[in-house]
């Protein structure tokens, strides 16, 4: 008989197991496509190694504007989100009144939204209203109504932590309000602030209902790749996919190695400076007579 720990640590490995093979086996049949050579995504029958799908990806000429088209739009997201989630932040965790619950879910209710109704609703409102077409603005400001509430939720976690005596101590010392917020209140949010901005980015970048009904006639990477999947599925998407793996693996990694390195470097700082300074007993005094050695 097995005893219930056992029990429990074979479903806990077998149930891992499963996870990680239902979640990664996907991305290896992928990467394993991208190189073969037939012309139909297909593992079996293997007709032997290539880099031509490669070749084809980078020949393609629709894909370096879509990608340009996505950088552009991450970027412009990044900056209109951020300080939109920021002032959102601050608006919801300084100000205290009747109403706060009410705008807290009328500021999170786009998230709630789907990515389709934001779309079709940015599109028709620019269009009808200031007569300005589909294109990249609408794109962007399709994508920054949901993204900043994200940025807004990232930031008020930080916030919380926040000591408000910090700010009162400045008031008192003399300091202005813009003084205390730029040299207290935003070097204490700094990694929200960062932490937001990568994940505007990646939201962004990734997005693809709300941009594909807001964008009009151009497109970004992810309407190119959905529009290649539904003419032809083409290897050479497996391909892409692969590179964006490998670049999402090698950026894990060298931040990891970063985190590491920067933990041993303040963990030996800490060490040199907790170390007792032991007295030499060659020192000479400025009179010139050596010191006094110490008796225990």
């Amino acid at each position: 008989m097995m005893s219930s720990r056992t029990v429990r640590r074979f479903t806990s490995a077998a149930y891992i197991t499963l996870f990680f093979t239902y979640l990664f086996l996907p991305l290896l049949f992928m990467g394993i496509v991208a190189f073969n050579r037939s012309s139909i995504p297909q593992v079996t029958p293997w007709e032997g190694f290539t880099l031509k799908w490669f070749r084809h990806l980078y020949a393609d000429d629709q894909l370096w504007p879509a990608l340009q088209n996505s950088f552009v739009v991450g970027g412009a997201v990044v900056a209109i989100a951020v300080p939109i989630g920021l002032a959102g932040a601050l608006f919801l965790t300084r100000l205290h009144f009747r109403a706060r619950d009410v705008c807290y879910a009328l500021l999170v209710s786009p998230i709630l939204t789907p990515g389709i109704i934001l779309g079709i609703s940015t599109f028709l409102f620019w269009d009808r209203w200031f007569h300005v077409s589909g294109g990249l603005w609408t794109a962007v400001i399709g994508q920054a109504t949901f993204i900043s509430a994200y940025c807004m939720l990232l930031i008020m976690a930080r916030l919380q932590r926040f000591d408000r005596t910090q700010e009162e101590a400045a008031f008192d010392l003399g300091g202005t309000h813009l003084q205390v917020f730029l040299k207290i209140t935003l070097p204490f949010l700094r990694p929200a602030l960062v932490s937001s901005a990568v994940l505007a980015f990646m939201q962004s970048f990734e997005n693809y209902n709300t941009t594909l009904f807001a964008i009009g006639f151009q497109q970004t990477l992810p309407i190119y790749i959905g529009t290649k999947l539904r003419v032809f599925i083409s290897p050479a998407m497996n391909a892409l996919a692969v590179i964006f793996i490998t670049l999402t693996v090698a950026g894990a990694v060298l931040y990891e190695y970063c985190r590491v390195r920067e933990g041993r470097l303040k963990f030996m700082r800490s060490k040199k400076t907790d170390a007792p300074r032991h007295s030499d007993p060659h020192r000479r005094l400025p009179s010139g007579r050596p010191a006094a050695r110490r008796h225990a």
